[in-house]
């Protein structure tokens, strides 16, 4: 099967058997690490707070995204409002990484301080920094570690104080930087992940692939972000990945030896998940220089856009499967891998769920890499930009069905009146459109011609970080994603620092243009609003032991109070943007996103937070968010109280975790 690494259960077993390592059980928690465990399930068994009494959820109380001691040493310090830390919960408390990437250790009953790190030197540029998704632990005996990734290094600190442990690295860090000219030096979007004694670190995330950067994103050089396992005890390295594979390597010959040379970037920026009984990291990676046009790089291009499945311990290649074949369109694995043990056909599965931006879900045995369902390659369109030579086919699974729109058809355009219609119609005529995988094409507009391709979805795509929890009790998994269209309209280059022939025309002073560009919440559509028929923020619900689709629910009013919708008693819409599910024994809770709005004036006030019945869907309870979601929301309990625990951030708000339980 093309795509396909399939290693088969005896190889595969030679390969765990050969270096599986020889760890302690996994920590016994509620929140042992950001998705509920490293399982990333986003699940809990908790059920104090219930479908009879979350009516009843207040909230208790609140924590700043930045402690009051750091804001009093550094009085210019200023906090990011998109605080990305979602917490651990290990032997009582809390640890996470705040609104600058120094992590924070504190009471989970009430929120009090127990320690700060602080910053390695003391000087305001060293405590300046972005927001890092999760911390990691790690114990052995009385040595208990938390590493964090904070800019470009990886920190381990004594849990009992905060402490850098001095032996590690040079006097608690080790620096990642790669030492390339394009080093994007950021590697906290995922989070280091301990299996066993290996500290793993999936990639940057911040490189020249997407457009929208100070020079377009109009390059093909870049370095790759490859996989690095660091020994917990030293900080030294101890194996590295290749994600662009070397001369000899394995996937080498889907590239040109030329292409090979200068492309780039691949690295996981969603979270990263493990089996830690049998010693696997799961690594969901994304696309290489450049995103929207590749006729300088022929071929598939391994592992971009590819699931692989690595030995902890060694970082040897367990198997892969390679998503999207020589990707134009951006579409990354952006979504965690959801570990899920399935029952099929009366036999267990041990699993693994990857999302992609497409909307696809591939369901894989996590341990040889087979799929489940077949997956069946497909032909697809074939490009129309010059020099550019597309994979004549795409990897289609055949279960479970996707998770949201694919592709733009007539059919698809909004129908709330037949004016909106109209100029739906209107405005979809100015593209070029198609079903999923029609490719970019060039902005012709200037010479009357069609302004370039209208993709469903867009370079946001319907999955993304968020996406994904599963119900170990029940076999369901939920969806969460958006409808948002993009555009893809290239042009011929000339100058300006570009290396590619095609691409998009560098961004106006403080602008963005190209497919990431936004009108409106919800993409170009006629009067602000949407282009395509909702739900535009939703919740998909399967039943993972079928591959079947079982509903499909709003999440948010979405635009139907707008003023040409208001007076039409419209259901829910949905809201664009990312937030993040938690399952527990009844609920499912789910909030609006910080970037709901996309940075829009009235953010504050108008995000809510909502629990619906896991097993229907219907929505039960909303309470208002002094902001959006920002990370995700976890539960665990303390002092005999089920507690709900939401990173929010936003602008006019700040940031930080608000505290919900029953009073």
């Amino acid at each position: 099967m093309r795509g396909l690494l399939w290693l088969g259960s005896a190889t595969a077993a030679l390969i765990l058997a050969a270096g599986a390592p020889a760890a302690a059980a996994p920590k016994k928690s509620d929140a042992a690490y950001m998705g509920g465990s490293k399982r990333l399930d986003r699940y809990s068994p908790l059920g104090q707070i219930h479908k009879g009494n979350v009516s009843q959820l207040r909230t208790l109380w609140t924590r700043p995204g930045l402690d009051p001691s750091l804001k009093a040493a550094f009085p210019d310090l200023t906090p990011s409002d998109y605080l990305r830390g979602t917490p651990i919960l290990i032997d009582g408390v809390l640890y996470t990484p705040n609104a600058v990437g120094l992590v924070e250790a504190f009471d989970p009953a009430t929120g009090a301080t127990k320690w700060v790190q602080k910053p390695f030197a003391n000087t305001l540029a060293e405590a300046a920094g972005q927001s890092a998704r999760t911390v990691d632990y790690w114990e052995n005996g009385s040595d208990k570690r938390i590493f964090s990734v904070r800019g470009e290094y990886l920190y381990a600190l004594h849990a009992r104080d905060g402490s850098p442990v001095a032996d590690f690295g040079q006097g608690g860090r080790v620096s990642l930087n790669r030492n390339t000219p394009d080093d994007a030096k950021y590697f906290g979007f995922n989070g280091p992940l301990v299996v066993g004694d290996v500290i793993v670190i999936g990639g940057e995330g911040g490189g020249k692939a997407g457009g929208g950067y100070a020079d377009g994103g109009n390059t093909k050089e870049a370095s790759p972000e490859d996989i690095r396992g660091y020994d917990v005890r030293t900080g030294k390295l101890v194996w590295t990945f290749h994600i662009l594979p070397r001369p000899g390597e394995p996937g080498y010959e889907t590239w040109t030896p030329e292409s090979a040379a200068y492309s780039g970037n691949m690295g996981a920026w969603a979270p990263l998940s493990a089996d830690e009984a049998n010693g696997i990291v799961y690594v969901p990676l994304s696309t290489t220089t450049n995103a929207y046009y590749g006729g300088h790089r022929p071929g598939d291009n391994l592992y971009s856009n590819s699931l692989v499945a690595l030995n902890a311990k060694t970082g040897k290649l367990v198997w892969h499967y390679q998503m999207v074949h020589h990707d134009v369109w951006d579409s990354d694995n952006a979504s965690p891998p959801t570990l899920a043990d399935l029952k099929v056909d009366g036999r267990t599965v041990p699993a693994v769920i990857q999302p992609n931006k497409t909307g696809f879900l591939y369901v894989f045995n996590r341990l040889t890499g087979k799929p489940v369902w077949p997956i069946e390659e497909r032909p697809v369109p074939a490009s129309t930009i010059p020099g550019e030579r597309l994979s004549p086919t795409q990897p289609f699974p055949t279960k479970p069905p996707p998770f949201d729109r694919q592709g733009i058809r007539e059919d698809d355009l909004i129908d709330y009146t037949p004016a909106l219609r109209a100029e739906a119609k209107a405005v979809l005529s100015q593209y070029n459109y198609g079903p999923l995988f029609t490719p970019p094409s060039l902005d012709e507009s200037a010479t009357g011609g069609k302004k370039g391709t209208l993709a469903m979805p867009g370079a946001w795509g319907s999955g993304n970080w968020n996406t994904g929890a599963f119900d170990p009790e029940t076999g369901r998994y939920y969806a969460v994603s958006m409808t948002l269209p993009g555009t893809f309209g290239l042009a011929k280059l000339t100058g300006g620092g570009a290396t590619i022939d095609y691409g998009y025309p560098p961004p106006p002073p403080g602008g963005r243009t190209g497919a990431i560009a936004i009108a409106s919440p919800y993409g170009p559509g006629p009067d602000g609003l949407p282009l395509l028929k909702g739900p535009y923020g939703r919740i998909t619900a399967y039943d993972m032991n079928r591959g079947d689709k079982l509903w499909t629910v709003a999440n948010g009013d979405g635009p139907r109070n707008h003023p040409r919708l208001k007076d039409l008693n419209l259901p829910e819409l949905g809201n664009t943007g990312r937030p993040v599910a938690l399952v527990t024994k009844s609920l499912l809770f789910l909030g609006d996103a910080s970037d709901s709005l996309f940075g829009q004036a009235g953010l504050r006030g108008a995000v809510k937070f909502r629990a619906f019945d896991k097993a229907s869907g219907a929505k039960i309870w909303e309470t208002p968010l002094p902001a959006g979601t920002t990370g995700g929301p976890i539960t665990y309990m303390a002092n005999g109280k089920q507690i709900v625990l939401i990173p929010v951030g936003g602008a006019g708000y700040g940031s930080g975790w608000v505290a919900m339980g029953l009073q």
